[in-house]
């Protein structure tokens, strides 16, 4: 059986914008899942009554003017006090039938993030549609093959944190690419992380999607090579390096063999290009030590942060 949870502070963030026709139904999912949850609304500068629907639910709303959900996370983190944290899009498509049993894994593992991996309703096959799917795998293998682990599902808004890493969080985007900064953070500082599936449900009639599939998705591959340069400078500038050099060699090849033959140098144009191609692999190489040296400074002085906030084990035990 499950140990009771009472001794530690778990709050519900719930980003929402425009979402008064879904908002009700995931507040009183959770009252039902984990009545113990305080429920924060974090209402994004809504046209609609997604505030008044929220306070009526009994949570407590919070109004965030800059737009975007990435802004809504910075808040979030920043307001809210508590040893766990569980953030769901306001739009209820996920069931929160299971949202004890991820937080139970968090607590029992001492974990850091536990995300929940979206499972589409068979139901109802337009719930999560092939592109998207397929989008999520994309750019969910793409971030794999740069900073390593084992997600499935990068881009789900279902996940639960412990404080450490919510007030270690340096959030930097502004939109739906806060899922990218979410998951390269845990990676980045080598944080334990689970993955949980979780049913995802069709959105209520009449409420519309927020996400911009062709949009999104470019900024969020945009947040992709950012953090890529930001956090692994010396891989990418040795590759512009490795690029530049091969170019260098392509063009002075000809010109190389047509000096062992002559001893001349018909076209100096190509072999100052070359030249300086060289001399320009020469500074990405020197750029991304420099900078890598800048960037594991920034993760110790990130991870020192890390380390000086309990876990959320050491909170539960007496």
């Amino acid at each position: 059986m499950t140990e009771p949870l009472h001794s530690l502070r778990i709050a519900a963030v719930i980003p929402c914008y425009n979402e008064a026709l879904a908002i009700g139904q995931v507040i009183a999912a959770f009252r039902a899942a984990l009545p113990e949850a305080a429920i924060h609304v974090f209402d994004n500068n809504s046209s609609d009554d997604t505030a008044a629907v929220s306070a009526a639910a009994g949570a407590h709303v919070t109004h965030v003017a800059l737009r975007g959900k990435g802004n809504v996370a910075r808040r979030m983190f920043a307001d809210v006090e508590a040893d766990v944290y569980v953030m769901v899009d306001g739009d209820a498509t996920y069931d929160l039938a299971d949202v004890r049993r991820m937080v139970d894994t968090l607590v029992a593992g001492n974990l850091d993030m536990v995300v929940g991996a979206r499972v589409a309703d068979q139901q109802d096959a337009h719930t999560y549609r092939p592109g998207h799917r397929f989008g999520n795998r994309l750019l969910t293998g793409t971030v794999a093959s740069l900073f390593g682990g084992s997600f499935t599902d990068m881009l789900s808004g279902y996940r639960v944190f412990s404080r450490r890493y919510a007030k270690s969080f340096p959030a930097l985007a502004r939109g739906f690419e806060i899922e990218t900064e979410l998951t390269v953070h845990a990676l980045e500082l080598r944080m334990p992380y689970a993955e949980l599936p979780c049913r995802y449900l069709s959105r209520p009639e009449g409420s519309e999607s927020k996400l911009s599939t062709y949009r999104d998705g470019w900024r969020i591959l945009r947040t992709i090579s950012r953090l890529f340069i930001s956090e692994r400078p010396l891989a990418f500038f040795s590759t512009v390096a490795v690029l530049l050099t091969l170019g260098a060699l392509v063009m002075v090849e000809p010109l190389v063999m047509t000096y062992l033959e002559t001893g001349l140098v018909p076209r100096l144009p190509t072999a100052v290009l070359a030249t300086g191609t060289v001399l320009v692999a020469m500074l990405s190489l020197v750029c991304g030590i420099v900078l890598n040296t800048v960037t594991m400074g920034r993760q110790e002085a990130k991870r020192l942060r890390y380390l000086g906030i309990p876990g959320v084990r050491a909170r539960r035990d007496p």
